[in-house]
């Protein structure tokens, strides 16, 4: 596997926690499943997999409350297999009439950097090499461009992305970070986030379930631990 880093952005962020039925309200920090979203969204094939490994907090954490329309329904499955089967149906969705009114806690302003490993599984034959996707990868992050575009939890909250070819030799730029903010991404005294959400286990297609870890935020990052480790839980 070979290591990548990207820098992402957004004026807004909603990393939504599962526990809220009703309410949109989002994590402190940004989700390995979001992280992974981002990766997939420059380049995704059925024979890689992208792990991520660590997420650093570059911006302080600021919040905002917003409150605004949402569709509350969604188009019968029914309606779909239907029309498939028949090449026509009643797949119309009237907004007016599923339109109501949300409130939630969103994330402003954010900035992160997340590392992530690429793996070619072992499956993929050996007309997939490693070598096809980490150019392919490298070619259009580089170009920053991506099959879909980036997102930070909602797709309404587009992210602008660039790869960061050497982490090393190009830190991060921490500088609107003042002594509150330090404090609170873990600068000197590590922070507890609690369980956060690590990914949905789709061994069961039809029922998924949802894992988590305990997040803790150490100098400004969040270690992710492999999926197979004791410390995800479903």
């Amino acid at each position: 596997m070979i290591s990548y880093c990207l820098e992402v952005s957004g004026d807004f962020a909603c990393f939504t926690r599962p526990e809220m039925k009703v309410e949109r309200v989002s994590y402190d920090v940004m989700t390995p499943s979001a992280a992974r979203a981002v990766f997939e969204a420059i380049l995704w094939k059925p024979a890689i997999r992208w792990h991520i490994r660590r997420i650093e907090v570059l911006k302080p954490i600021r919040w905002m409350s917003l409150r605004r329309n949402e569709v509350a329904g969604v188009i019968s499955h029914a309606n779909v297999k239907s029309a498939m089967k028949t090449g026509s149906g009643n797949l119309a969705q009237f907004i007016e009439d599923e339109r109501q009114q949300r409130a939630g806690l969103f994330l402003r302003d954010v900035a992160y950097r997340i590392h992530a490993d690429l793996e070619v599984k072992p499956n993929a034959g050996a007309e997939n090499p490693p070598i096809k996707y980490r150019e392919m990868f490298e070619r259009r992050a580089g170009k920053g461009q991506c099959v879909n575009q980036p997102y930070l939890g909602c797709r309404e909250f587009a992210a602008r992305f660039r790869w960061v070819e050497n982490p090393e030799s190009e830190p991060a730029d921490r500088s609107a970070l003042d002594d509150r903010s330090q404090a609170e991404l873990g600068f000197g005294r590590p922070r507890e986030l609690g369980y956060m959400l690590y990914d949905l286990d789709f061994t069961k297609p039809n029922d998924p379930q949802p894992l988590f870890f305990r997040a803790q935020l150490k100098d400004g990052s969040v270690e992710i631990p492999d999926r197979e480790s004791e410390e995800v839980r479903g």
